[in-house]
């Protein structure tokens, strides 16, 4: 229920209303009593957004006198300070919402209160376009406001008086239903007074902690002091920090704002504060927490960043203004831009919205690049605690998968306790390599020590280590960085890649000369590996298992195994170096000797564990204490 609708209304009533100037009773017809019940118990979700209207409505008020009080210095009543005033009545159960603003004439009453969807803040707003006044207080002009009172209200009184001294002040009533009236008011002062009459399902807000609750939530950053009660001390903070230029700030200023924001008593990790005019106009302001574990205390459990609408809270959560893997963030976006539904409870989907999603994250993204070369220990504390969202992002999102690589970060075999980027690792490939390589594994450690590395290492390779759950998900997708292709140093492919002229004919040369130990090992092993032959690429290692090809790659066995996917797993070829001293004493064995097919199968659950495969542990205990035995006799 858009814009369109809401001029429809407002036509509609205009057509409908019988007004008689003269009378003080004005009748709508059977169809605007319709039109109200729409706009009253249909477009609003929580009750609680009258207050946030009216308020926005009290402080438009002032707004406008400010800027009336520049231009017009005769006849203006400028006296006391600009606020707005809630007190409750639990006796005669009402609500009443006071300000000093700008008020209205018995006119403007009847133009603005007598129809609905209309807003004498759009006139204000056409009036001076091209005056250089400041007006990004203004918040009224969207939204059918002022009626939304009456989901709480049974009848409403609004006292006004325009700002002029000369001017009467007049008194407008309505139930809601089929008619208002005016009369005058004996309100002494300028401004506006709204009387609410509440209905019984609205009586919690004869509490005063139940409205300063609400003002806490939407109305917190209004430039105007509301005072609730007897109190002198204003509810709302007045001051948007956001929307401060990022050099008048304290450090110590933006601290304290975000653990008021989110009670997490640990400082953030970094903070990003922008201040956009082009292509959108954007005020925001995006902390990364130190952990991504919320607290039991904090007052956010839910993913999103606060969206505000001129310093007014629209959304509390909204999660489509930066990619899912950017949920972690937290903070708020204000815009004066934003196209939203007439009850200002619903972002419409447009444009605007697509391009503030794509500079947020555009300026997310580099931000991150910079602390990634300017401070790395930071970096470092933030990749090792949001590393899987990022990665997460590069599986999943369309948009943004390329963008989100630059951030990429890894361990390697020559630097296992730094974390280097891509660009680093490019910039220090030896002549000849063409490719990025990488190792998945269960863990870091297990990585180190990994057979595989061998081969790599003996043509100074460097090798990208992936330990995390979320590793094999991410290198489906990503293929290609800078032009260079990514591959797996335990595919067969790599291997058989690696290899010289010379090197495939010493392999052969192996094959013939142990074509017993490899027949030992296929008749023991059986149905477990795919195939069993020799290979010159291991120094330290006995043996180790490679892919045999395929479709169903390491990476897509590792993610179906996470996702609990039934899947024939296929098996594994095993490789031996028959150079090892182990496999040596081995092959000397005669093939009757016990303890032969005993370490043929220790080898390859050894190898299976370098996998992050875990054998039977029962099985493998009592192997190893009958080889243990063996060896004492």
């Amino acid at each position: 229920m858009g814009a369109d609708f809401a001029s429809i209304i407002f036509w509609e009533i205009l057509k409908m209303t019988d007004i008689n100037e003269s009378a003080q009773t004005f009748q709508f017809q059977t169809e605007t009593k319709q039109l109200l019940k729409i706009l009253i118990h249909s477009i609003y979700t929580d009750q609680d957004v009258f207050l946030r209207e009216l308020i926005s409505n009290a402080s438009d008020a002032l707004t406008r006198l400010k800027f009336v009080m520049l231009t017009e210095k005769e006849g203006v009543d400028t006296d006391a300070d600009p606020g707005v005033w809630i007190t409750v009545d639990k006796e005669n159960k009402t609500i009443t919402i006071r300000d000093n603003g700008i008020g209205m004439t018995r006119d403007e009453i009847v133009e603005n209160l007598g129809t609905i969807a209309h807003s004498g803040v759009k006139q204000f707003m056409d009036a001076i376009t091209e005056s250089n006044a400041n007006l990004t207080d203004i918040i009224g002009q969207f939204g059918v406001g002022f009626y939304s009172a009456f989901m709480v209200a049974e009848e409403i009184e609004v006292h006004t008086r325009a700002y002029k001294k000369d001017e009467e002040a007049i008194l407008w009533r309505s139930n809601g239903e089929e008619q208002y009236t005016l009369e005058k008011s004996d309100k002494k002062d300028r401004g506006t007074e709204i009387i609410l009459h509440l209905n019984e399902n609205a009586e919690e807000f004869l509490e005063e902690y139940r409205v300063q609750t609400a003002i806490k939530k939407y109305s917190d950053f209004i430039p105007y002091p509301i005072v609730v009660g007897d109190s002198e001390e204003p509810v709302n903070r007045q001051t948007a920090l956001w929307r401060q230029t990022p050099m008048s700030i304290e450090e110590e200023e933006y601290k304290n704002f975000y653990q008021q924001y989110t009670m997490d008593f640990e400082a953030p990790l970094t903070k990003l504060h922008l201040t956009i005019d082009a292509p959108v106009q954007m005020y925001s302001l995006l902390y990364i927490p130190s952990n991504p574990e919320r607290t039991m205390f904090s007052p956010r459990q839910q993913d999103g960043l606060e969206l505000y609408a001129r310093k007014v809270l629209i959304q509390e959560y909204t999660l489509d203004l930066l990619p899912h893997s950017f949920r972690f963030i937290q903070g708020v976006i204000d815009s004066e831009d934003i196209p939203l539904n007439v009850s200002r409870e619903t972002i419409q989907s447009t444009r605007v919205m697509r391009q503030i999603k794509k500079v947020i994250t555009s300026r997310v993204i580099s931000h991150l690049k910079e602390m990634q070369r300017k401070e790395s220990s930071d970096y470092a504390n933030f990749w090792e605690a949001y590393q899987q969202f990022i990665k997460e992002g590069i599986a999943t999102d369309d948009e943004y998968s390329e963008k989100l690589t630059d951030l990429l970060v890894f361990h390697t075999n020559k630097q296992p306790d730094e974390w280097i980027s891509l660009d680093q690792y490019i910039e220090a490939m030896p002549e000849g390599q063409e490719k990025i390589y990488y190792l998945l594994a269960a863990d870091y450690s297990s990585a180190a020590i990994s057979p595989h590395l061998e081969l790599m290492e003996e043509k100074d390779y460097e090798v990208l280590f992936l330990a995390e759950d979320v590793d094999p998900f991410m290198m489906l997708r990503l293929q290609n960085y800078k032009e260079k292709s990514f591959a797996n140093i335990a595919a067969e492919e790599v291997n058989s890649d690696e290899k010289t002229d010379d090197s495939q004919k010493d392999d052969e040369k192996e094959e013939q000369e142990h074509m017993g130990l490899v027949s030992h090992f296929k008749s023991t092993l059986s149905e477990r590996v795919s195939d069993v032959r020799l290979t010159t690429r291991l120094a330290r290692s006995p043996a180790r298992l490679v892919d045999a090809g395929g479709e169903m790659t390491q990476e897509m066995q590792r993610v179906y195994e996470m996702l609990n996917r039934d899947f024939e797993k296929p098996n594994k070829v095993l490789e031996i170096n028959a150079a090892h001293p182990l496999i040596q004493k081995l092959e000397q064995l005669p093939e009757d000797d016990p303890r032969s097919s005993l370490i043929i199968e220790q080898i390859f659950e050894d190898t299976l564990l370098l996998e992050g495969i875990h054998p039977n542990p029962a099985s493998m205990i009592e192997r190893i204490q009958k080889i243990m035995e063996a060896s004492l006799e």
